[in-house]
């Protein structure tokens, strides 16, 4: 009997796990502003914990961290999103020699020492299609809103999604406690403590990751950006800022960054032997920044993701669940990760 039992509750569970991923995958299209308020509200809770110590309550704390974060997010945005459209219109400004130089130079050179047959490689028709599809993103704001009023159900259901964000954010930073007391109170009292004791070394690894790379990825987008643009490099901000994203793979950022930088060099710079030492120095100087300060400061070695686990997470995520898989993939691939080591621990011990 106890055996028909055991074997129930697990057909159960196992029923359970696989209705909450059906779910997740038909309300993909509405989870997006839910899951982006969750993430704020997860980011944005340390914080609040912490005015709470100092003897504000839970409200105040929480509309204090709220304010905080929108300014910031708002103070971020106005501020990128014309710096990334005049690097992008520099990029565009500078494609053309780049082509030139690949048909010139790199496909003859190509030729000689690997064997490639130029005609692989139909320039035209890439010229072609680059001008038919680039546009100018110089005001990117304009386009944005250009393309959202071509259709008014569409305009609405945006602003209602961005609306929907804060509020969600607010009220799951306010209740955090709550709602997990309620998730836990679920749970059959005889295994609430060792699901509180996994869901605790879950948060550990889940917030190590997400708030400590975060902030590796910022520091790191914001030196590269820094120090190629005191190199003189024209879209040096655009590259750093690709090379601050990359990083979320260990060492992605820097091959990225270092390669993109290097061709940028090449093409602004007629000597471009210092420029080029420069940028290498700037991103030799960033890895150990990243490798000796960044990493053990916010992120420690407390995650154990594998940098092809982040990548497959991440992809696997973003094919099954589109924008709100990418949201919920690191987060599920740590978690899962502790699971694992537990469970292979309970069947080796």
């Amino acid at each position: 009997m106890n055996d028909t039992l055991r074997s129930y509750r697990i057909g159960l569970g196992l029923a359970l796990l696989v209705l909450i991923g059906l779910l997740v995958y038909w309300l993909r299209p509405i989870l997006t502003p839910f899951l982006a308020g969750a993430l704020l509200a997860y980011l944005g809770d340390p914080i609040t914990r912490r005015l709470d110590r100092l003897g504000l309550n839970r409200t105040l704390s929480v509309s204090i961290v709220f304010l905080g974060l929108v300014t910031l997010i708002v103070l971020c945005v106005l501020m990128l999103i014309p710096l990334i459209g005049r690097q992008i219109d520099m990029l565009q400004a500078q494609l053309p020699a780049m082509l030139q130089w690949i048909q010139t130079s790199a496909l003859p050179w190509l030729e000689q020492t690997l064997g490639v047959e130029p005609a692989a490689f139909d320039m035209a028709a890439i010229r072609a299609a680059l001008q038919e599809h680039w546009q100018s993103t110089g005001n990117i704001a304009a386009a944005v809103i250009e393309r959202a009023t071509r259709s008014g159900l569409a305009l609405v259901g945006a602003i209602a999604t961005l609306a929907l964000v804060p509020v969600v954010a607010f009220y799951l930073l306010r209740d955090w406690d709550r709602v997990l007391s309620g998730v836990l109170n679920v749970v059959p009292a005889k295994w609430r403590d060792t699901v509180s004791t996994l869901a605790s070394e879950c948060d550990e690894v889940v917030g190590a990751f997400l708030r400590g790379q975060l902030l590796v990825m910022i520091s790191l987008g914001v030196f590269y950006g820094a120090g190629l643009w005191l190199v003189g490099v024209q879209l040096g901000i655009l590259i750093g800022m690709l090379s601050g994203l990359a990083a979320i793979v260990p060492y992605l950022g820097f091959i990225v960054g270092i390669a993109a930088a290097s061709l940028a060099v090449f093409f602004q710079f007629s000597d471009w032997l210092i420029p080029l030492l420069l940028v290498w120095a700037v991103y030799s100087a960033g890895q150990v920044l990243e490798s000796v300060v960044l990493t053990p400061l916010f992120v420690g070695d407390r995650i154990g993701l594998h940098p092809v686990a982040v990548i497959f997470a991440v992809l696997a995520g973003g094919q099954l669940f589109g924008f709100a898989g990418v949201l919920l993939a690191l987060p599920i691939a740590a978690a899962v990760m502790v699971l694992l080591r537990h469970a292979h621990a309970f069947v080796t011990g």
